[in-house]
């Protein structure tokens, strides 16, 4: 939906605001998708006019979901998935790539934003031999997302925990560190972390700009952590090779025209003993 107006037929979900871009919305733009307001398409173009590496990063992380997930699946043995921040739905999506593998996986969905939850209800339905859900949850409340996510998941067998992106929104401060801890205390031994952020490492000045810019906006602020404070949620747990890597450096599909240069973007896999 480009402008201001629902698709035809679809009412417009409470608690939009059309007029603040939304980070959800401004990825669906980034990606090619259609379900983001004038607001969001005018923030990303400013955001990627500074930075034009953005566009790359989020095609790049929609192709990291998928092998995370099918290693997950196929190698790690894990038929359970905890994905919190989900955005609006794309194409494979963490239920479509792990029902393709295993058509019993359980697959629930975390998002606050009523636009991504209205679509992700009509659009992302499962296998019926797996599950999906969806919990309408913030993540700065890991209590309430593993009790709602205890009522589609099995918590006594191993889960992976996949936060695409989304941990950048939630300063230190405001305890990013504790939270994640709190998420994965609440899994089983044996789950997984899987979990990417925005770094600058790469880029320097311009990247600094156009985050600056964006933040001091009406927009949710990210928060670009060093490598160091990105590492230090993986502490306690186990990370699978290649460990702390840039987006397209994590598993590679053997494709010999990939571009595997890195990003302002880092990615880490890691087991809970």
């Amino acid at each position: 939906m480009t402008g201001d107006t629902p698709p035809a037929g679809q009412a417009l979900p409470p608690r939009i605001d059309t007029g603040v871009p939304h980070a959800a919305r401004m990825w669906n733009y980034w990606l090619g998708g259609k379900d983001y307001y004038a607001v969001d398409r005018e923030a990303g173009d400013q955001f990627s006019l500074l930075f034009p590496d953005i566009v790359h990063i989020a095609r790049l992380s929609r192709h990291l979901i998928a092998r995370i997930v099918r290693h997950m699946v196929d190698e790690a043995g894990v038929r359970q998935f905890l994905d919190i921040g989900t955005g609006l739905p794309t194409v494979d999506n963490t239920h479509e790539v792990a029902q393709r593998a295993d058509p019993a996986c359980r697959v629930v969905y975390v998002d606050n934003d009523p636009l991504v939850l209205s679509h992700a209800r009509a659009l992302l339905v499962g296998t019926p031999e797996g599950a999906t859900d969806y919990v309408d949850a913030d993540l700065r409340d890991p209590d309430k997302i593993i009790a709602a996510a205890a009522k589609t998941l099995d918590l006594s067998r191993p889960v992976t925990l996949m936060l695409m992106g989304i941990v950048g929104y939630v300063t230190d401060e405001e305890g990013a560190p504790t939270i994640v801890a709190r998420l994965m205390d609440g899994l089983p031994s044996g789950s997984y972390l899987a979990m990417w952020d925005g770094v600058n490492v790469v880029t320097g000045e311009a990247l600094e700009k156009a985050q600056e810019e964006h933040n001091q906006g009406p927009g949710v602020p990210y928060n670009l952590r060093t490598r160091e404070e990105f590492t230090a949620f993986f502490d306690g747990l186990e990370l699978v090779e290649p460990g702390i890597v840039s987006l397209p450096l994590w598993r590679p599909d053997p494709d010999p025209l990939a571009d595997l240069a890195e990003v302002d973007a880092l990615v880490g896999v890691a087991r809970k003993p």
